[in-house]
């Protein structure tokens, strides 16, 4: 099957604790240099408490502390100052984090095989990448780091607890245990809500994408509010999602404040009757009171660690499932530098046309600029869309590929550009087979202008030097003039440096299909392929840019899918194409005398309001 298996592995609602530290992998180090200062800080307060049972031991027989009160005043100053420390540190590694995950995801998504873009909503996969990120901040720079220092923390002030008084302890065991385990249902719930919230946030996000992708639709369509009322049901999705996870959340407070407060009162009571009835001394008291307000931070920092996790624990999953999607591979090793190679090269004179059979080589032992030998593909099992394809585009040759739509036509320049893998049957590009090359290696002999001629925001220059950065300025003029574009230069106010502004709006239809012409010839490719280069243009226009065609075949191979028999007749070769299979070749006057099947594509693309004619497919 042509569209490979995502291959991710099957993952539950939740991301698992090593998820979180693999993405956080980078980043170790900071993270334990803010948990030492974080344990730092405890040790610090963990201290206090037993200076002023000093303080007050010693005040009892009527002396004046000052030693141990200015060992308190340094111990708290130096808490306060550490405690500053580790917030910075705090959100530096959370930014950094981000900014690492971000730039994972981006690299990866945009090395993806084809399949899954094809199975991905663009926009959702955008979100993963920008809002799904922000919550790796609080997950591991807070609520990793909090989940540590609270525990050592905790775990130290236990001791001190139990060596101070073990009854009061277990009075302060008894209501932490009956708050955890409220803690644990209103966290079970926050997993599976958080997890709803993103996957509905990223829908929201996909339908906005494609909402202000086709706007003049949208708003020739009058369709304003229909879009609006499916991206606000996302929306409102998310916002049930999150409400439902903030009400969980709501339960860590109470959950916090039963733990503290509750314990607090309990110690007081117990203690304080223990006190009064001589079994305990007023210093022990106040220690494990002051204790008891310690265990404030690591306990509230566990319990608020754990909502964090669980909070974000949607956004995990989302980012370890788009970095677990297939990217391309290359089982090659890199192709040969084509940095010697001249931008304007001669590929040798035509062949007559284009085979629809035989080996790779061609008149005069070159081989062929591009070969498919007996290909099958298909996007789904079962349903083949090429079905035993075979044919060549000679080196310096200019072939025609038509055929009704659905026939397979655009699969096979999906294939020639590597975009795919056949299911059978091999592709080979001037003698050699596709896979035995690197990607990046294989397109860098080959150049697409896809039908609709996509260009980028950014200057005239960036789009023609987008294939090829390194161009200099000489390629550039050439490849503008080659493609008719001086006027177009001459016009703007800036020149090559002029903005183009969104899918480039300040240009023409002409004039963006040129562009896209001369930006893959700057790219020097061997073989170029074209995408219904007239379908959208009007006559003079398309004049022009049968123009440039022209000058783009006398310096490197071309295919194109035509729709226009204009385009067909200057084609020096023509392969039709039929439900996945090569049905005839050979020049449009051969095809007329040869192929009905032909005959009758001509009969039905011919503009003339007259019946068709051999003779007029001919005039065509």
């Amino acid at each position: 099957m042509g569209a490979e298996d995502e291959g991710a592995p099957g993952r539950a609602n939740t991301a698992g604790l090593r998820d979180v530290l693999r993405l956080a992998a980078g980043h170790r180090g900071a993270i334990a240099a803010t948990v030492a200062a974080t344990l730092l800080a405890s040790a610090l307060a963990l201290a206090q408490p037993l200076v002023a049972r000093d303080v007050i031991a010693v005040a009892g027989s009527g002396r004046t502390p000052w030693t141990a009160v200015g060992t308190l005043v340094v111990l708290f100053v130096g808490q306060a100052l550490v405690q500053a420390l580790v917030r910075f540190q705090l959100a530096r590694t959370g930014e950094g984090i981000v900014l690492g995950v971000r730039l994972s995801l981006i690299d990866h998504l945009l090395r993806l095989r084809m399949p899954v873009y094809d199975r991905h909503r663009i926009g959702d996969l955008i979100s993963r990448a920008d809002a799904d990120t922000l919550a790796l901040r609080q997950i591991i720079a807070g609520g990793l780091t909090d989940a540590v220092t609270g525990v050592i923390g905790l775990a130290a002030t236990i001791v001190l607890m139990l060596w101070l008084d073990w009854v009061l302890f277990g009075c302060v065991a008894a209501i932490v245990a009956g708050a955890g385990t409220a803690l644990a249902l209103a966290l079970r719930g926050m997993r599976a809500a958080s997890l709803r919230g993103r996957q509905a946030t990223g829908e929201m996000a996909a339908g906005l994408e494609r909402a202000l992708s086709a706007i003049r639709t949208v708003k020739a369509g009058r369709a304003e509010p229909r879009e609006s009322a499916r991206i606000g049901d996302r929306a409102e999705a998310a916002y049930v999602a999150n409400v439902r996870m903030a009400g969980f959340d709501a339960l860590v407070s109470p959950a916090t404040e039963l733990a503290v407060t509750g314990s607090f009162l309990v110690v007081l009571l117990v203690g304080g009757t223990r006190v009064a009835g001589g079994s305990g001394s007023v210093a022990d008291l106040v220690a494990f009171l002051l204790y008891m307000l310690y265990l404030t931070a690591p306990l509230g920092s566990i319990f608020e660690a754990f909502s964090a996790v669980q909070q974000g624990t949607g956004a995990v999953h989302r980012i370890t499932e788009a970095l677990a999607l297939p990217q391309e591979t290359d089982a090659a090793a890199a192709a040969p530098s084509e940095a010697s190679r001249p931008l304007v090269e001669t590929c040798g004179p035509a062949a007559p046309h284009a085979s629809a059979h035989g080996d790779s080589s061609t008149d005069g032992g070159r081989a062929a600029a591009l070969e498919f030998r007996e290909v099958w593909f298909g996007y789904g099992r079962g349903r083949p869309v090429l079905r035993g394809v075979s044919f060549q585009v000679p080196p310096g040759g200019h072939v025609a590929l038509i055929g009704r739509s659905g026939a397979g036509k655009s699969t096979i320049f999906a294939l020639a550009e590597r975009f795919y893998d056949p299911d059978r049957g091999e592709v080979l590009v001037e003698g050699m087979r596709a896979d035995s090359l690197s990607r990046d290696g294989h397109r860098s002999r080959i150049g697409l202008v896809e039908q609709d001629c996509p260009v980028l925001d950014g200057t005239l220059r960036d789009n023609l030097v987008y294939a090829a950065p390194e161009a200099g300025e000489e390629e550039i003029r050439g490849a503008v003039a080659m493609t008719n574009l001086d006027e177009l230069v001459a016009r703007l106010p800036k020149g090559l440096e002029t903005r183009v502004g969104e899918h480039g709006r300040e240009l023409s239809g002409g004039e963006r299909q040129r562009l896209a012409i001369a930006r893959a010839l700057v790219a020097r490719p061997r073989l170029l392929l074209l995408d219904e280069p007239t379908s959208h243009l009007d006559l003079e226009s398309e004049a022009a840019l049968h123009r440039t065609i022209d000058e783009a075949a006398g310096r490197c191979a071309l295919l194109v899918i035509a729709h226009r028999f204009t385009t067909v007749r200057a084609a020096a070769s023509v392969l039709v194409l039929d439900q996945g299979r090569i049905v005839a070749s050979g020049t449009h006057a051969e095809l007329l005398d040869t192929s009905p099947y032909y005959r009758n594509l001509a009969s039905q693309w011919l503009t003339t309001p007259t019946t068709p004619t051999r003779e007029h497919a001919r005039r065509a």
